[in-house]
């Protein structure tokens, strides 16, 4: 990625991330119906396919989202936020994708950082854990990552 594009990702993912967080939790403040919130909030956050296409992968993508999902089957609370950020920060930093999938990217980085930050104030947080398994199962129906699958641990 260029510096233009790694500071739109990262000013995007931000915002995005913040912005879903925000409202994830203003919404169980103020309604007790968590599971329709938290589904709206991942369908909101889903990248975008041209012509049912999944979009191409590079190595240090394929790393990252390897090492993440690893991680979200063995680490638990700060570990796993810890372990996804720094995989996140990685992906950033040496992704070589095209614009279009560069910018479908960013639904699955804001539901990773976003379950991260999560995790990093409340350790045992389900909605943590459940917001970056929601990202490790939809990253293999946008993005064509051979072999990528999500551990059955993950997927519960």
């Amino acid at each position: 990625m260029n510096n233009k594009t790694l500071v739109t990702v990262i000013a995007v993912a931000l915002l995005v991330g913040g912005g879903v967080y925000a409202w994830l939790y203003h919404s169980h403040e103020n309604n007790a119906d968590h599971e329709a919130h938290a589904a709206h909030a991942h369908d909101t956050a889903a990248p975008p396919l041209v012509n049912g296409q999944r979009w191409e992968t590079d190595e240090a993508l394929r790393t990252s989202m390897l090492k993440i999902r690893d991680a979200a089957s063995q680490q638990q609370g700060a570990a796993l936020a810890s372990t996804t950020k720094a995989q996140v920060d990685y992906m950033i930093t040496h992704c070589k994708l095209d614009s279009q999938a560069d910018a479908a990217l960013h639904g699955i980085i804001s539901q990773l950082l976003t379950g991260a930050d999560m995790l990093n104030k409340a350790p045992d947080s389900p909605d943590g854990v459940e917001r970056i398994q929601h990202a490790l199962q939809q990253y293999p129906d946008y993005f064509n990552h051979p072999d990528f699958l999500v551990n059955e641990a993950v997927a519960k």
